[in-house]
């Protein structure tokens, strides 16, 4: 197996105080590589941290070779974030181990990690366990419905606090609150602050961020990387104005 290298600089940024920014991309959507090399380009000008590549669900039969393209592209890290084991490409650079915590459908809890561990061993990626915390931003989405799972009411921050604790416990690597792709609003500074409180692990955030100024009250609130996807696609700047800060 890889030596965790995308682990050790996630946890090396927390320890020093510092915010990180990630990218979500969709290999469905990556049909343009005009667009996708301006994309790269603003993303390595503005310091973006990381690329998230994957989703609830990838139909197009090109994405392996969209994720590749990313990843022989870029000098950014390039992290598998997978709905599937079907999904799995040696064409990054760690895997988002992904654990619905939130959730109690066991196929996401533990039943897709026994089928892709095998192949995941067998392609040398790095793994980084992480507790996945699906969070109601304002509509059902991708993936509560691939999921079959409810996600944590908005305004409960302290079922979200006690997850991600006995994640923590269970011994998880990181944490990801997650409102879904297209989410009508972000997760809570009330939420995050909770789940900060309560546990010392890297914490991911993401869904339903479309300004510098949401993105800077949840790095406040506790958020270590803050992800970014569908607002990209609706206003390309924001990476300006979001790493200008950073």
């Amino acid at each position: 197996m890889s030596v965790k290298k995308v682990l050790q600089k996630i946890q090396s940024l927390r320890a020093d105080g510092k915010k990180a920014l990630a990218v979500l991309l969709d290999p469905d959507k990556l049909t343009d590589r005009e667009k996708t090399d301006k994309l790269l380009e603003m993303a390595h000008a503005c310091g973006v941290d990381f690329f998230l590549i994957g989703g609830s669900l990838i139909t197009e039969a090109k994405c392996e070779e969209r994720i590749k393209y990313i990843h022989d592209k870029s000098k950014i890290p390039v992290i598998l974030f997978p709905g599937s084991p079907m999904q799995l490409t040696p064409h990054v650079d760690a895997v988002l181990f992904l654990s619905l915590i939130s959730g109690r459908n066991p196929e996401f809890l533990i039943g897709h990690h026994v089928v892709a561990a095998p192949k995941i061993k067998e392609l040398g990626l790095e793994t980084i366990a992480t507790g996945y915390m699906l969070v109601d931003c304002g509509k059902p989405t991708t993936a509560s419905y691939m999921s079959a799972t409810p996600p944590i009411p908005h305004n409960k921050p302290g079922i979200a606090a006690t997850t991600a604790m006995a994640g923590e416990m269970l011994g998880l690597q990181c944490l990801y609150l997650d409102g879904g792709s297209g989410a009508d609003k972000p997760v809570s500074t009330e939420m995050i602050e909770a789940v900060r409180n309560t546990t010392d692990l890297p914490l991911i955030v993401g869904g339903g961020l479309r300004s510098a100024d949401q993105m800077e009250q949840a790095y406040k609130a506790g958020a270590d990387v803050l992800v970014i996807g569908t607002a990209l696609e609706e206003n390309p700047e924001l990476l300006f104005e979001v790493g200008s800060s950073l």
